[in-house]
């Protein structure tokens, strides 16, 4: 039948990164209810188990089904698109994990805080997650070619441009004018606001320890990518 390539694990992806973006938005909204009731290290401890609960099965899942469905194109042998998935995919970590976090505080060493930042990354686009993902979507789509990979990137994307509304709303609600001033001097769509004049870059915020531990976590990715892969696919999930 014409369906034949629609399996379930297509419903599966779908549903699992259904689950992760209610539980990570909406803990993310409950933010400053449960801070005043548990504090916010507990907070930030309970939002971590839950979300890399539900992240880390998904992204096994994803590896040991990537290749399901059917191939929409497979661009594999044409000379350097191999080299353009992994520029592309380098890029993507820089956005989706910007040096602007206190690593101390997503470890809940440090107090936990919601910071109004608009250095670095921020400069270029107030949502470096967002733009992140569609970049490692886009990348990844193109390589694998399947429709499973494309319902799985086509989901994650909705929950980052989902979640662009959401924390703008957040952070207005946290910060009011402040951030309204902010958002005015940055903007969602990469270097908007800089050719808009509304924003400059400023090279050297990027030469920062924590960059450089990004661009570590980058080469230690991409050497180990292969165990990766086969240390998922011996998991029955």
């Amino acid at each position: 039948m014409f369906y034949d390539w629609l399996t379930p694990s297509h419903f599966i992806i779908f549903g699992l990164l259904a689950g992760f973006a209610i539980a990570h938005s909406g803990l993310a909204a409950l933010r400053p209810w449960a801070e005043k009731r548990i504090g916010a290290r507990l907070y930030r401890v309970v939002f971590a188990v839950v979300s890399l609960g539900i992240a880390v099965p998904m992204i096994i899942y994803f590896f040991n089904h990537r290749y399901d469905g059917l191939t929409l194109w497979n661009v594999k042998g044409v000379p350097g698109v191999e080299a353009i998935v992994w520029v592309l995919s380098a890029i993507s970590f820089f956005f989706l994990y910007p040096a602007t976090f206190n690593l101390l505080e997503i470890a809940a060493i440090q107090k936990p805080e919601v910071h109004l930042y608009e250095s670095g990354i921020i400069r270029v686009t107030r949502h470096p997650q967002m733009v992140g993902q569609v970049i490692w979507c886009v990348a990844h789509t193109l390589w694998l070619g399947t429709t499973f990979t494309l319902v799985t990137s086509i989901g994650l994307i909705l929950h980052h441009l989902f979640g662009v509304w959401h924390g703008d709303r957040r952070l207005q609600l946290r910060y009011g004018d402040a951030f309204e001033a902010a958002k005015e001097r940055t903007s969602t769509i990469p270097f908007l606001a800089i050719l808009q004049k509304r924003q400059t870059f400023e090279g050297k915020e990027f030469f920062r320890p924590s960059y450089l531990g990004v661009t570590a976590f980058i080469f230690l990715l991409w050497w180990a990518h292969p165990t990766l892969i086969d240390a998922t696919s011996r998991v029955a999930w």
